[in-house]
Protein backbone atom coordinates (compact mmCIF):
# COMPACT_ATOMS: atom_id res chain seq x y z
CA UNK A 1 0.00 0.00 0.00
CA UNK A 2 1.53 3.77 -0.68
CA UNK A 3 0.33 4.53 2.62
CA UNK A 4 3.04 3.74 4.65
CA UNK A 5 5.87 4.66 1.76
CA UNK A 6 4.29 8.34 1.57
CA UNK A 7 4.37 8.93 4.90
CA UNK A 8 8.09 7.91 5.21
CA UNK A 9 8.99 9.79 2.42
CA UNK A 10 7.34 12.97 2.82
CA UNK A 11 9.48 12.25 6.52
CA UNK A 12 13.16 11.74 4.68
CA UNK A 13 13.25 14.10 1.75
CA UNK A 14 10.18 14.06 -0.89
CA UNK A 15 8.94 18.19 -0.51
CA UNK A 16 6.09 18.44 -2.43
CA UNK A 17 4.57 21.83 -2.73
CA UNK A 18 2.27 23.08 -0.23
CA UNK A 19 0.15 25.09 -2.95
CA UNK A 20 -1.69 24.13 -5.93
CA UNK A 21 -3.47 21.25 -6.74
CA UNK A 22 -1.91 17.42 -6.53
CA UNK A 23 -2.91 14.50 -9.19
CA UNK A 24 -3.19 10.78 -7.58
CA UNK A 25 -3.46 8.71 -10.40
CA UNK A 26 -5.59 5.73 -10.00
CA UNK A 27 -5.27 4.87 -5.97
CA UNK A 28 -7.17 2.01 -5.54
CA UNK A 29 -10.20 2.28 -3.01
CA UNK A 30 -8.39 1.27 0.16
CA UNK A 31 -5.30 4.11 0.08
CA UNK A 32 -5.66 6.77 2.69
CA UNK A 33 -2.77 9.55 1.26
CA UNK A 34 -1.50 10.38 4.51
CA UNK A 35 -0.02 14.01 4.51
CA UNK A 36 -2.15 15.51 1.45
CA UNK A 37 -4.97 17.80 1.64
CA UNK A 38 -8.05 15.86 0.56
CA UNK A 39 -8.77 19.55 -0.55
CA UNK A 40 -6.31 19.71 -3.02
CA UNK A 41 -6.20 16.36 -4.18
CA UNK A 42 -7.79 15.19 -7.56
CA UNK A 43 -8.07 11.86 -8.12
CA UNK A 44 -7.73 10.08 -11.57
CA UNK A 45 -9.04 7.11 -11.89
CA UNK A 46 -11.01 5.99 -15.15
CA UNK A 47 -12.78 3.08 -13.44
CA UNK A 48 -16.32 3.86 -12.30
CA UNK A 49 -16.35 1.90 -9.06
CA UNK A 50 -13.32 2.81 -7.79
CA UNK A 51 -14.42 6.66 -9.11
CA UNK A 52 -17.10 6.51 -7.35
CA UNK A 53 -15.58 5.44 -4.28
CA UNK A 54 -13.39 8.43 -3.54
CA UNK A 55 -16.50 10.65 -4.39
CA UNK A 56 -17.98 8.86 -1.52
CA UNK A 57 -15.12 9.98 0.37
CA UNK A 58 -14.85 13.37 -0.03
CA UNK A 59 -12.22 13.71 -2.68
CA UNK A 60 -12.99 15.02 -5.90
CA UNK A 61 -12.88 12.27 -8.57
CA UNK A 62 -11.74 13.17 -12.41
CA UNK A 63 -11.21 10.76 -15.23
CA UNK A 64 -9.92 13.01 -17.55
CA UNK A 65 -6.99 15.23 -16.86
CA UNK A 66 -8.09 19.35 -17.80
CA UNK A 67 -5.71 21.28 -14.91
CA UNK A 68 -2.45 22.06 -14.48
CA UNK A 69 -0.87 20.20 -11.39
CA UNK A 70 2.07 21.60 -9.09
CA UNK A 71 2.70 17.73 -8.21
CA UNK A 72 1.34 14.12 -9.22
CA UNK A 73 1.31 11.13 -7.85
CA UNK A 74 1.17 7.91 -9.99
CA UNK A 75 -0.37 4.04 -8.55
CA UNK A 76 0.81 1.96 -10.92
CA UNK A 77 -1.32 -0.70 -12.50
CA UNK A 78 -0.22 -4.07 -13.52
CA UNK A 79 -0.29 -3.50 -17.35
CA UNK A 80 3.39 -2.03 -18.13
CA UNK A 81 2.05 -0.45 -21.26
CA UNK A 82 -0.86 1.38 -18.87
CA UNK A 83 1.84 2.04 -16.05
CA UNK A 84 3.96 4.09 -18.72
CA UNK A 85 1.27 5.72 -20.18
CA UNK A 86 0.24 6.92 -16.60
CA UNK A 87 3.41 8.34 -16.05
CA UNK A 88 4.07 9.85 -19.54
CA UNK A 89 0.32 11.38 -18.65
CA UNK A 90 1.63 12.48 -15.39
CA UNK A 91 4.61 14.37 -16.60
CA UNK A 92 2.26 16.52 -19.08
CA UNK A 93 -0.06 17.64 -17.09
CA UNK A 94 2.27 18.21 -14.22
CA UNK A 95 4.49 21.44 -13.31
CA UNK A 96 6.32 19.99 -10.20
CA UNK A 97 7.54 16.84 -8.90
CA UNK A 98 5.65 13.31 -10.50
CA UNK A 99 5.90 10.59 -7.51
CA UNK A 100 5.57 6.68 -8.60
CA UNK A 101 4.73 3.78 -6.13
CA UNK A 102 3.76 0.90 -6.62
CA UNK A 103 3.96 -3.15 -5.33
CA UNK A 104 6.51 -5.56 -6.24
CA UNK A 105 3.95 -7.82 -8.01
CA UNK A 106 2.66 -5.37 -10.29
CA UNK A 107 6.28 -4.58 -12.01
CA UNK A 108 7.77 -1.43 -9.68
CA UNK A 109 11.41 -2.85 -9.89
CA UNK A 110 11.42 -2.72 -13.75
CA UNK A 111 9.98 0.83 -14.04
CA UNK A 112 11.99 1.93 -11.94
CA UNK A 113 14.75 0.13 -13.40
CA UNK A 114 13.74 1.92 -16.79
CA UNK A 115 13.47 5.87 -15.15
CA UNK A 116 16.80 5.40 -13.77
CA UNK A 117 18.97 4.65 -17.15
CA UNK A 118 17.07 7.74 -18.47
CA UNK A 119 17.07 10.25 -15.69
CA UNK A 120 18.06 10.83 -11.98
CA UNK A 121 15.58 9.21 -9.63
CA UNK A 122 15.26 10.22 -6.04
CA UNK A 123 14.67 7.91 -2.91
CA UNK A 124 13.51 4.98 -3.32
CA UNK A 125 11.45 4.11 -0.63
CA UNK A 126 10.89 0.73 -0.24
CA UNK A 127 8.45 -0.98 2.64
CA UNK A 128 5.72 -3.26 2.52
CA UNK A 129 6.40 -4.94 -0.34
CA UNK A 130 6.72 -1.68 -3.07
CA UNK A 131 8.72 0.97 -3.87
CA UNK A 132 8.15 4.76 -4.04
CA UNK A 133 10.30 7.19 -5.72
CA UNK A 134 10.37 10.43 -7.44
CA UNK A 135 11.96 12.88 -10.15
CA UNK A 136 12.19 16.66 -10.28
CA UNK A 137 10.17 18.53 -12.52
CA UNK A 138 13.35 18.91 -15.22
CA UNK A 139 13.07 14.84 -15.60
CA UNK A 140 9.53 15.33 -17.18
CA UNK A 141 10.17 15.67 -20.87
CA UNK A 142 12.08 12.46 -20.92
CA UNK A 143 9.15 10.52 -20.96
CA UNK A 144 6.87 11.84 -23.66
CA UNK A 145 7.85 8.86 -25.54
CA UNK A 146 5.90 6.82 -22.94
CA UNK A 147 2.83 8.31 -23.74
CA UNK A 148 0.10 6.32 -25.71
CA UNK A 149 -3.39 6.87 -26.91
CA UNK A 150 -6.00 4.93 -28.81
CA UNK A 151 -5.08 3.23 -31.54
CA UNK A 152 -6.37 0.75 -34.15
CA UNK A 153 -5.90 -2.61 -34.30
CA UNK A 154 -4.45 -5.05 -36.56
CA UNK A 155 -8.52 -5.66 -37.18
CA UNK A 156 -9.51 -2.15 -37.34
CA UNK A 157 -10.63 -1.85 -34.02
CA UNK A 158 -9.60 1.22 -31.64
CA UNK A 159 -8.27 0.31 -28.20
CA UNK A 160 -6.15 1.56 -25.64
CA UNK A 161 -3.44 0.86 -22.87
CA UNK A 162 -4.86 -1.25 -19.98
CA UNK A 163 -8.20 -1.42 -21.54
CA UNK A 164 -8.83 -5.31 -22.00
CA UNK A 165 -8.10 -7.60 -24.97
CA UNK A 166 -6.06 -4.28 -26.69
CA UNK A 167 -3.92 -6.34 -28.97
CA UNK A 168 -7.17 -7.93 -30.66
CA UNK A 169 -10.12 -9.22 -30.40
CA UNK A 170 -10.47 -11.34 -27.16
CA UNK A 171 -10.97 -15.29 -28.11
CA UNK A 172 -13.64 -15.83 -25.70
CA UNK A 173 -16.20 -13.30 -27.16
CA UNK A 174 -15.48 -14.39 -30.32
CA UNK A 175 -16.51 -18.00 -29.37
CA UNK A 176 -19.73 -16.04 -27.90
CA UNK A 177 -20.32 -14.43 -31.61
CA UNK A 178 -20.44 -17.18 -33.29
CA UNK A 179 -23.02 -19.29 -31.15
CA UNK A 180 -25.40 -15.64 -30.76
CA UNK A 181 -28.80 -16.69 -32.46
CA UNK A 182 -30.08 -14.28 -35.49
CA UNK A 183 -32.74 -13.20 -33.26
CA UNK A 184 -32.22 -11.09 -30.13
CA UNK A 185 -34.87 -8.90 -29.28
CA UNK A 186 -35.36 -5.16 -29.59
CA UNK A 187 -33.67 -4.41 -26.50
CA UNK A 188 -30.10 -5.45 -25.55
CA UNK A 189 -27.73 -4.51 -23.82
CA UNK A 190 -23.84 -5.62 -23.82
CA UNK A 191 -22.45 -5.79 -19.27
CA UNK A 192 -18.99 -4.91 -19.36
CA UNK A 193 -19.08 -3.92 -22.98
CA UNK A 194 -15.21 -3.28 -23.08
CA UNK A 195 -14.68 -1.42 -26.63
CA UNK A 196 -17.81 -2.49 -28.60
CA UNK A 197 -16.70 -6.45 -30.05
CA UNK A 198 -19.92 -8.15 -28.92
CA UNK A 199 -22.25 -4.38 -29.42
CA UNK A 200 -20.93 -4.26 -32.97
CA UNK A 201 -21.94 -7.82 -33.73
CA UNK A 202 -25.26 -7.25 -32.01
CA UNK A 203 -25.75 -4.20 -34.48
CA UNK A 204 -25.88 -6.39 -37.42
CA UNK A 205 -29.11 -7.65 -36.77
CA UNK A 206 -31.86 -5.79 -38.08
CA UNK A 207 -34.46 -6.30 -35.48
CA UNK A 208 -31.83 -5.03 -32.48
CA UNK A 209 -33.79 -1.26 -31.81
CA UNK A 210 -30.99 -0.69 -29.01
CA UNK A 211 -27.56 -1.86 -27.71
CA UNK A 212 -27.03 -0.53 -24.23
CA UNK A 213 -23.42 -0.76 -23.83
CA UNK A 214 -22.62 -0.72 -19.69
CA UNK A 215 -18.58 -0.65 -19.18
CA UNK A 216 -17.20 0.46 -16.26
CA UNK A 217 -13.59 1.51 -17.91
CA UNK A 218 -13.86 5.03 -19.17
CA UNK A 219 -11.22 4.60 -21.78
CA UNK A 220 -12.10 1.06 -23.06
CA UNK A 221 -15.98 3.04 -23.33
CA UNK A 222 -14.66 5.94 -25.71
CA UNK A 223 -12.63 3.34 -27.64
CA UNK A 224 -16.12 1.72 -27.92
CA UNK A 225 -17.65 5.34 -29.74
CA UNK A 226 -14.92 4.55 -32.03
CA UNK A 227 -15.96 0.70 -33.11
CA UNK A 228 -19.81 1.46 -32.66
CA UNK A 229 -21.07 4.19 -34.10
CA UNK A 230 -24.26 2.92 -35.09
CA UNK A 231 -26.89 5.43 -33.75
CA UNK A 232 -29.04 2.20 -32.21
CA UNK A 233 -26.38 2.36 -29.58
CA UNK A 234 -26.40 4.29 -26.56
CA UNK A 235 -22.99 3.95 -24.31
CA UNK A 236 -22.81 4.29 -20.37
CA UNK A 237 -20.05 4.43 -18.36
CA UNK A 238 -21.03 2.26 -15.16
CA UNK A 239 -21.04 -0.60 -12.73
CA UNK A 240 -22.84 -3.01 -14.86
CA UNK A 241 -23.72 -4.84 -11.51
CA UNK A 242 -25.64 -1.26 -10.60
CA UNK A 243 -26.61 -0.09 -13.50
CA UNK A 244 -29.96 1.00 -13.49
CA UNK A 245 -31.77 1.42 -16.86
CA UNK A 246 -35.41 2.88 -17.48
CA UNK A 247 -36.98 -0.44 -18.74
CA UNK A 248 -36.13 -4.33 -18.45
CA UNK A 249 -34.03 -5.29 -21.15
CA UNK A 250 -34.97 -8.46 -24.16
CA UNK A 251 -31.72 -9.67 -24.22
CA UNK A 252 -28.48 -9.63 -22.73
CA UNK A 253 -24.78 -10.50 -23.82
CA UNK A 254 -21.62 -10.30 -21.61
CA UNK A 255 -18.16 -11.70 -21.37
CA UNK A 256 -17.97 -10.67 -17.61
CA UNK A 257 -14.77 -9.40 -16.14
CA UNK A 258 -13.62 -12.14 -13.37
CA UNK A 259 -10.45 -10.48 -11.49
CA UNK A 260 -8.86 -6.94 -10.62
CA UNK A 261 -5.94 -8.32 -9.62
CA UNK A 262 -3.69 -11.31 -10.06
CA UNK A 263 -6.33 -13.97 -8.73
CA UNK A 264 -9.01 -14.96 -10.27
CA UNK A 265 -12.35 -13.08 -8.05
CA UNK A 266 -15.44 -15.62 -10.10
CA UNK A 267 -17.72 -13.27 -7.42
CA UNK A 268 -17.41 -10.43 -10.26
CA UNK A 269 -19.04 -12.52 -12.61
CA UNK A 270 -21.22 -14.16 -10.04
CA UNK A 271 -22.49 -10.45 -9.73
CA UNK A 272 -22.76 -9.53 -13.26
CA UNK A 273 -25.09 -12.57 -13.61
CA UNK A 274 -27.20 -11.38 -10.66
CA UNK A 275 -27.91 -8.13 -12.53
CA UNK A 276 -28.83 -9.81 -15.95
CA UNK A 277 -31.39 -11.47 -14.36
CA UNK A 278 -32.28 -8.08 -12.46
CA UNK A 279 -32.25 -6.42 -16.05
CA UNK A 280 -34.28 -9.25 -18.22
CA UNK A 281 -38.17 -8.82 -18.71
CA UNK A 282 -39.64 -12.34 -17.45
CA UNK A 283 -39.10 -13.70 -20.78
CA UNK A 284 -35.67 -12.36 -21.50
CA UNK A 285 -32.19 -14.39 -22.11
CA UNK A 286 -29.11 -14.32 -21.18
CA UNK A 287 -25.90 -15.05 -23.89
CA UNK A 288 -22.44 -15.66 -21.74
CA UNK A 289 -18.84 -16.64 -22.61
CA UNK A 290 -16.89 -17.67 -19.10
CA UNK A 291 -13.16 -19.44 -18.64
CA UNK A 292 -13.96 -22.88 -18.06
CA UNK A 293 -12.43 -23.37 -14.71
CA UNK A 294 -14.96 -20.90 -13.29
CA UNK A 295 -17.75 -21.93 -11.00
CA UNK A 296 -20.77 -19.83 -12.63
CA UNK A 297 -23.48 -22.65 -13.09
CA UNK A 298 -24.86 -22.42 -9.77
CA UNK A 299 -25.48 -18.43 -9.87
CA UNK A 300 -27.19 -19.64 -13.08
CA UNK A 301 -29.59 -21.78 -11.96
CA UNK A 302 -30.31 -19.77 -9.03
CA UNK A 303 -31.27 -16.56 -10.95
CA UNK A 304 -32.66 -18.53 -13.86
CA UNK A 305 -35.15 -20.98 -14.64
CA UNK A 306 -34.02 -22.16 -18.01
CA UNK A 307 -30.29 -22.79 -18.33
CA UNK A 308 -28.03 -24.52 -20.92
CA UNK A 309 -24.17 -24.61 -21.43
CA UNK A 310 -23.96 -24.34 -25.22
CA UNK A 311 -20.22 -26.10 -25.26
CA UNK A 312 -17.33 -24.07 -26.29
CA UNK A 313 -13.74 -25.47 -26.19
CA UNK A 314 -11.44 -26.18 -23.89
CA UNK A 315 -10.96 -22.86 -22.52
CA UNK A 316 -13.60 -21.22 -22.75
CA UNK A 317 -17.37 -22.40 -22.33
CA UNK A 318 -21.14 -20.92 -23.51
CA UNK A 319 -24.25 -20.58 -21.64
CA UNK A 320 -27.83 -19.66 -22.64
CA UNK A 321 -29.95 -18.97 -19.75
CA UNK A 322 -33.97 -17.92 -19.99
CA UNK A 323 -36.83 -16.07 -17.97
CA UNK A 324 -35.04 -14.63 -15.28
CA UNK A 325 -35.83 -15.88 -11.85
CA UNK A 326 -34.49 -12.49 -9.75
CA UNK A 327 -36.51 -9.23 -10.84
CA UNK A 328 -35.67 -5.57 -9.42
CA UNK A 329 -38.61 -4.33 -7.34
Amino acid sequence: MIDARLDLALQGGLDLPEQGLIAVFHPNAEARLPGLDPDRCHIVQDFKPLYDSWEARGYKAIHMIGDRYAAAIVCLPRAKAEARALIARACEACDGIVVIDGQKTDGIDSIFREMKKRVTVNGPISKAHGKLFWIDPAAKDFFADWLQRPAQTAEGFWTAPGVFSADGVDLASALLVDALPEKLGAEVADLGAGWGFLAAHVLARESVQTVHLVEAGHSALECARHNVTDERAKFHWEDATKWAPPHRMDTIVMNPPFHQGRAAEPQIGQAFVAAASRLLQPNGNLWMVANRHLPYEAELKKNFAHVDELGGDARFKLFHAAKPTRQRR
